[in-house]
């Protein structure tokens, strides 16, 4: 990243996988997707994550883990990142991190919170602000790969300005995935729902019944994952069949 500042002095160093930023796009004012070109990848399951190391010249260096966004594109591969204000890394990611600019990733990495294309039970998606990443990712895989499962994603984010991926997941059914948008601060003009966390009945009128053995995948803040997974056992649904993915800062 020669000639552009990080924070900290951290600079990308040898000794991981290094890729490169191809181009990126502004999901929100703080979260940012970014495209990297990552010579030699040998592909990942949706729900897998990446490490991403920054390193000083003294030395020091911050990692942190990051969601994959989607599905590989050849060596191409998305990450989401929102920039959190006592970050080490998320700000310079989402921020001063320029096309060209190399950084140095590991992975993929995880197995157990993914989704692969040949299941076919029912899949029930709920996520918490950011969290919504490694869901996206599990959508963006069923419709490359042709799945026919079937997809519920409950999406539950403070404010209208904070929803990733606005114009693929604004929309009640895409491709035979059906998403509902919650809004715990401020909700949208219109909308049939006013702002609140999210609630045993809005799980019930918008996810699967539990007689249908859906498969459940939460992510998002451990506050609201461990809320949505007891939500869930109270209402029937097998333990066996909740994953869930907790995040703290990056």
């Amino acid at each position: 990243m020669a000639g552009r500042a990080l924070p900290a002095g951290l600079v990308a160093r040898r000794g991981w996988r290094t890729a490169r930023l191809a181009s990126f796009r502004e999901e929100t004012p703080t979260a940012r997707t970014l495209v990297l070109e990552v010579p030699g990848w040998p592909g990942h399951l949706a729900g897998q994550h990446v490490d991403v190391r920054l390193t000083a010249e003294d030395g020091y260096s911050a990692e942190r883990a990051y969601s994959l966004a989607g599905p590989a594109v050849g060596e191409r591969i998305e990450l989401t990142v929102q920039a959190l204000p006592d970050g080490e890394v998320s700000p310079f990611l989402a921020g001063a991190f320029a096309l060209g600019d190399p950084v140095e990733i590991r992975g993929p990495v995880g197995g157990w919170f993914t989704w692969r294309p040949e299941e076919t039970a029912p899949v029930l998606l709920v996520a918490g602000g950011s969290g919504v990443v490694p869901l996206a990712a599990m959508v963006r895989a069923r419709r490359a790969s042709g799945s026919r499962a079937g997809f519920r994603l409950v999406y539950s984010v403070r404010t209208p300005e904070d929803v990733f991926y606005r114009e693929e997941l604004t929309r009640p059914v895409v491709d035979g995935v059906e998403t509902t948008v919650l809004f715990t601060r401020a909700a949208p003009p219109g909308a049939s729902r006013g702002p609140g966390r999210i609630t045993a009945a809005d799980l019930g009128a918008h996810g699967w019944p539990p007689e249908f053995e859906p498969h459940c995948f939460v992510c998002g803040p451990t506050g609201f994952v461990e809320t949505v997974a007891d939500i869930l056992v109270a209402v029937g649904h097998s333990p066996d069949r909740i994953k869930t993915e907790r995040f703290g800062g990056r």
